[in-house]
């Protein structure tokens, strides 16, 4: 029955969510926490059956759409812009040159790691391609969760690079799924094929993204809750429409949120968030889909080979191909970043859910593939995920970010011409006098607009009194809007003189 569908999958997902508290405390991400509640729920554990391949796609699909079109969304252009050459290149020849080395190596030494038929090159291949893509929802939840600050501009160029390598993975993990089925398949062909859905999967991006910004500007609509379902529906019409064009959804579907993020459009804030909160639930559900997918004892008979690629990846394979793929640049030009970059080159569900489409054609060995790459991920999430502050540490990459969470919970609307900041009243703040109207705040401009003292909000007058240990809300005017400002005296004052 359907609601028993709803009351086992409500107890899956709150369970999970649970569970996930324990992450934090031991230095687990809590995406492994999703996947491991999976587990524990399915075929081995406490019984759920769940098989079927296609609808583990689907919800893989609808999943990555979201989340590359809200990590799309969230990533500022001014930010990504000094490295977006890098970006490309690691996502582009990066996955490449990852595909190939770790292909290499398991064909290489396929007797040792005693892999079963068949193990051409292809197939081997085949294998490097799924896991050759770092997962951008396990990136940006670890980053953001752990609220790193990385120097060199490390931080987003590795949340572009996560973003924006899911589409070269799909494409060579679709190219070699038909070599492997038809070994006489025409090279041009496949080449033309790939060439087809990177120009549809770009120029679909940017048509769709300058369609949706159109569309939420004039549609004009009185009841705010509905532009974020319509930003909803336009992620999946992409995918969609691109998809039956022949392109790539993914990569429409990321370029498509970068250009909405940084335009300014109607109702964009409640549109983040809601998009947020939809990225979360479809990571959830797509972890727990994956780990009820997986029968933990099948793990086991290939143990040997999987540990032997992950650690061949971790150590050899990501870290040749970013340092080749970045040999060009002068940025990063540490390499104590290079090295951190190859680090956090974590696998999560993107792999797993790539993994399913070998078996989905039918590849003899398809089963192995998704064993092994399902055993990669936890590896990866457990040895790299676990450490990355560490590392990040003894290579001296940490730096402290200022806390931008406000202890007022205000915000101004998106095309507001000032902004709002918070203060903590310092003694050095009140030697003048502990009223408003006594201290020198650093912006002569700006108001105060609020006090915060412990739990009580006060409204402020020129005689209020503060005490150390105060919070106050600022009110000013934009910098941006000020330099225009400036720019329009200049002419005025010129003819003046």
């Amino acid at each position: 029955m359907t609601s028993n569908y709803l009351l086992v999958g409500s107890i899956l997902v709150i369970s999970a969510i649970l569970m996930s508290k324990i992450g934090p405390k031991v230095g687990i991400p809590s995406l492994m926490i999703f996947l491991i509640a999976g587990m524990i729920f399915g075929t081995d554990g406490l019984g759920i059956q769940f098989d079927s391949i296609k609808d583990a796609q689907f919800i893989g699909m609808v999943a990555l759409s979201v989340i590359l079109f809200t990590g799309g969304m969230d990533t500022q252009i001014k930010e990504i812009k000094p490295v977006i050459k890098q970006g490309i290149m690691l996502s582009t020849v990066g996955v490449a040159l990852t595909t190939l080395i770790t292909g290499s190596f398991v064909y290489l030494f396929r007797g040792p790691l005693e892999l079963q038929e068949p193990c051409t090159f292809a197939f081997c291949l085949l294998l490097a391609a799924t896991m050759s893509s770092t997962d951008s929802a396990s990136v940006f939840s670890i980053l953001r969760d752990q609220k790193m600050g990385l120097k060199h501009r490390a931080q987003p160029l590795l949340e572009l690079e996560s973003g924006s390598n899911d589409p070269m993975a799909y494409m060579l993990t679709i190219m070699l799924i038909q070599i492997c089925s038809s070994p006489d398949a025409s090279v041009g062909r496949l080449i033309l094929n790939f060439v087809i859905q990177f120009t549809v999967g770009s120029l679909m991006g940017y048509l769709m993204a300058e369609g949706t910004k159109y569309l939420q500007k004039k549609i004009n609509l009185k009841n705010a809750t509905l532009y974020p379902i319509i930003m909803l529906c336009v992620v999946f019409l992409t995918f969609s429409l691109t998809e039956l064009l022949h392109g790539n959804g993914y990569l429409a579907v990321y370029i498509a949120g970068i250009i909405v993020g940084n335009s300014k459009i109607p109702q964009k804030r409640e549109c983040q968030k809601f998009l947020d909160g939809m990225t979360w639930l479809l990571q959830i559900t797509m972890f727990i889909t994956l780990g009820l997918l997986v029968n933990p004892h099948e793990l086991l008979d290939i143990a040997l080979i999987a540990i032997a690629v992950s650690v061949f990846l971790i150590l050899i394979g990501r870290p040749v191909a970013v340092f080749l793929s970045l040999l060009p640049f002068k940025e990063p030009n540490s390499i104590n970043a290079r090295t951190l970059i190859s680090w956090v080159g974590l696998r999560g569900a993107t792999p797993i859910i790539f993994a399913t489409y070998p078996i989905a054609a039918n590849i003899p060995g398809a089963s192995h593939i998704f064993n092994i790459v399902f055993f990669v991920t936890l590896t990866s999430l457990i040895v790299q995920g676990t450490t990355i502050p560490w590392i990040s540490k003894r290579l001296e990459m940490t730096e402290n970010l200022p806390d931008t969470k406000s202890s007022f919970g205000v915000e101004l609307p998106e095309d507001a011409d000032s902004t709002l900041s918070d203060m903590e009243v310092t003694a050095e703040l009140l030697k003048n006098g502990n009223r408003i109207k006594d201290i020198r705040l650093s912006n002569s401009d700006a108001l105060v607009v609020m006090i915060k003292r412990d739990k009580k909000h006060l409204v402020p007058k020129g005689n209020s009194e503060l005490q150390v240990g105060d919070k106050l809300l600022l009110l000013a005017k934009n910098k941006d809007e000020e330099k225009k400002e400036e720019k329009k005296a200049k002419p005025e004052e010129n003819l003046e003189s």
